[in-house]
C-alpha cells in the first residue's frame, strides 16, 4: 500500500500538470500596441517617427500607424536604438499600402526606418549580408534572426522578436 500512494500522487500531478498546460495562455502569445501606446514607449526612448501625410490613421497609405504593432517589433526598435546608438526615424509602421502576408507591415512585424549612414553603418558592420533580394534590396540578418532590408531610400525592418532585449 505504500508504495501505491506516491504512485498514484504522481500519476495526479502529472495530470494536473497537463490539464493546466492544455488550457493556459501560450507565454509567447504576441501583445498588441495601441497608436498611443506604441509613441509613448518610442518617445520614451528618443525614436522619432513622421509620415508623408502628417498622420497617423492606419487606413491611410500616407501616415504612419502603429495601431496593433506587437510589442516585440518596438522593443526590437528600442534594441536596435540602444545596441547602435544612432537616431532612428521610423517612417512607415502598420498602416495600410505595405506587401501583405504573415510577416507583414499590417501585422505588426514591420517598420522601415530613415536611412542614416550611422545606422547603415551599424548594420552593415554587425549583422550578416544574406545577398540581394530581387525587387526587394540588400538584406542583413541581425544575430537574433531579424531581417534588415537596404531598399534604396529607407531600411526595412522585421523583427521576429526584440533582437535580445
Amino acid at each position: 500500500m505504500s508504495r501505491f500512494v506516491p504512485r498514484a500522487l504522481t500519476v495526479l500531478a502529472g495530470a494536473v500538470t497537463a490539464f493546466v498546460l492544455a488550457f493556459a495562455s501560450p507565454a509567447h502569445a504576441a501583445t498588441y500596441l495601441t497608436h498611443a501606446e506604441a509613441t509613448a514607449q518610442l518617445r520614451a526612448a528618443g525614436i522619432t517617427w513622421s509620415s508623408s501625410g502628417n498622420c497617423s490613421d492606419r487606413n491611410n497609405p500616407t501616415c504612419t500607424s502603429f495601431t496593433n504593432v506587437r510589442q516585440t517589433t518596438i522593443s526590437g526598435i528600442k534594441t536596435l536604438k540602444t545596441a547602435s546608438g544612432c537616431a532612428i526615424n521610423i517612417t512607415a509602421g502598420t498602416e495600410t499600402g505595405h506587401s501583405s502576408g504573415t510577416y507583414s507591415h499590417w501585422n505588426g512585424y514591420k517598420l522601415d526606418i530613415s536611412k542614416y549612414t550611422c545606422i547603415g553603418n551599424y548594420i552593415k558592420n554587425n549583422f550578416t549580408y544574406v545577398g540581394y533580394i530581387s525587387g526587394w534590396g540588400y538584406q542583413y540578418r541581425s544575430g537574433a534572426g531579424n531581417l534588415y532590408t537596404d531598399e534604396g531610400n529607407h531600411w526595412d525592418i522585421l523583427y521576429y522578436n526584440c533582437g535580445g532585449c
